[in-house]
């Protein structure tokens, strides 16, 4: 099986699911794995596919039919290589301010650690006023870095940031 990687934007409306999977279906393919969201309007996802390597062309072709509904990329996959480390994942909380995504990206590159999966959001702060910021990151770490240390440098970026942290199995 070929993987392939589909990045999917478009104005948010139903249906747009539903018309991806159809030509994923009609192809032969299967839906494995997908990050799908409403932002501010707009339809934003990424998409893992399998499909038979000579159904890999038609179903790029297929894609391309929804142009105008939705802009899609088709990307090669490199399927699932097994990373060596652990997988941790923060829980970060603190008052919203411009770049603390940088910050918080540039804190664990600098530990090596590899972002897997990153959801942010930010919501207004019920008793205290303004906006917080929350985060949940899983990351894939070396054995030698220190959680610890890393908790620390995050919890340093902001004197109100609050860090969780789940060691995943």
């Amino acid at each position: 099986m070929t993987t392939l990687v589909l990045t999917v934007v478009g104005d948010d409306r139903a249906g747009l699911v539903s018309a991806v999977a159809d030509i994923v279906d009609a192809h032969g393919g299967n839906w494995e794995n997908s990050e799908l969201a409403e932002l501010a309007g707009a339809f934003a996802g990424i998409i893992e596919v399998s499909v038979a390597p000579d159904r890999a062309d038609s179903l790029r072709a297929a894609l391309e039919g929804l142009a105008g509904t939705l802009t899609v990329a088709v990307h090669a996959g490199a399927g699932s290589a097994a990373t060596a480390g652990r997988a941790v994942t923060f829980d970060v909380v603190g008052n919203d301010r411009p770049g603390i995504v940088r910050e918080v990206s540039a804190a664990l590159s600098a530990h090596g650690a590899s972002i897997e999966r990153m959801s942010t959001q930010t919501t207004d702060a019920a008793m205290a006023g303004g906006r917080l910021f929350e985060a949940s990151v899983t990351v894939t770490l070396a054995p030698e870095v220190a959680v610890d240390d890393l908790v620390a440098e995050l919890e340093r970026l902001a004197a109100e940031i609050q860090v969780d942290v789940t060691l995943a199995d």
